[in-house]
């Protein structure tokens, strides 16, 4: 499932109102965004009862720095939103029973943006961040060409010319 979700061309977002533990937290590292609300806390526990949490210790540390990912791996200890955004584990934190308005408000901005090039860039930032620098720089080289061959780049440069919303077609 948690291939899945970086595999589908649309952008999920998580939106997290209590805890996220384990599985949960790796969930959350997971998703493209995640919303949480003060109440939420995160934690990767397995270590306290023998257990190191391995499979999610594969997105956490592609999600946090890696002394960030580490101590939450090494300690179990449980930390809160405003902890978990300020290591990029969530981008949002708002109010209890403000996540999921707060989660499709960012789901209906990005919907806002071309469907293919949110899927292209998707894509491309996942893969680049699996290659090495010089190979991640010749990879975004061929994405930018593909996108900028794109219908929906075209329409976009010249809505901004015009100074008007763009109309997206979605190629």
């Amino acid at each position: 499932m948690m291939q899945q979700i970086v595999n589908l061309p649309q952008p999920v977002i998580a939106a997290v109102q209590g805890a996220a533990s384990a599985a949960g937290c790796q969930l959350v590292a997971t998703c493209d965004l995640a919303v949480a609300t003060t109440a939420a806390k995160f934690a990767t526990p397995g270590v306290n009862i023998g257990l190191f949490c391995s499979t999610p210790m594969v997105a956490l540390s592609r999600n946090v720095a890696r002394k960030h990912a580490m101590e939450m791996l090494l300690t179990g200890e449980m930390i809160g939103a405003e902890k978990a955004a300020a290591i990029g584990l969530v981008n949002r934190v708002v109010d209890p029973g403000e996540e999921a308005k707060a989660a499709l408000a960012l789901a209906d901005e990005v919907a806002a943006k071309s469907a293919y090039v949110v899927k292209i860039g998707k894509q491309a930032f996942y893969r680049q961040a699996e290659l090495s620098l010089a190979e991640a720089y010749d990879y975004a080289s061929e994405v930018m060409t593909e996108n900028m061959m794109a219908g929906d780049a075209e329409e976009g440069i010249c809505a901004f010319i015009d100074k008007r919303d763009p109309t997206w077609e979605n190629h």
